[in-house]
């Protein structure tokens, strides 16, 4: 488990995703972001864009906003996940959700479990490499989180995550 105090501002603002681990079933292909903001009482939420493919063509925007809770207040890295899908045809539901490193600055390597097997490993995850800037992370540094993915057996996994630098949505013009 990461070392992360992610409820405080330094992990605040906006994060794009450069690679990702899907899990099972529906997942954001890509142009996915974050951006996450810490309440005045600590409370850290969470509103992603991305596009997704519905019916195996059918490319959409999808909006989703996210809640964190630390049950654990000795572990802040460790959190529960509480995310909404802003459309009928979204998801909604609950995952266990780390913060495996961050820098704060450039990168943050992330991993959530959908679904817990009895004897409390992961059945079915996802991880995401977000980065600061959509334009990617320099050598040094995709060295230190390609590090990371091993040290959590998940080397050689991800796919690059697409970033146009555009996300369109029925409801706005384009947002960056």
């Amino acid at each position: 488990v990461g070392s992360c105090d992610c409820h405080s501002l330094n992990y605040a603002g906006k994060w794009y995703a450069l690679a990702k681990k899907d899990p099972e079933g529906l997942f954001l292909q890509d142009n996915i972001s974050a951006e996450y903001t810490i309440g005045m009482d600590g409370t850290m939420t969470a509103s992603s864009q991305g596009r997704v493919k519905l019916f195996g063509y059918w490319m959409i925007c999808a909006d989703m906003a996210a809640q964190y809770t630390v049950p654990d207040p000795t572990t802040p890295a460790k959190m529960y996940m509480t995310y909404q899908g802003l459309a009928s045809y979204l998801s909604s539901g609950g995952d266990d959700y780390w913060v495996v490193d961050t820098d704060y600055n450039h990168y943050a390597l992330t991993y959530a479990c959908r679904v817990l097997r009895e004897d409390g490993t992961c059945a079915d995850g996802y991880s995401i490499v977000f980065s600061r800037s959509p334009r990617g992370l320099p050598p040094a540094l995709q060295r230190t989180v390609r590090q990371k993915q091993e040290e959590i057996c998940l080397s050689g996994q991800f796919k690059p995550v697409l970033q146009t630098g555009v996300y369109f949505s029925a409801s706005t013009e384009d947002r960056n």
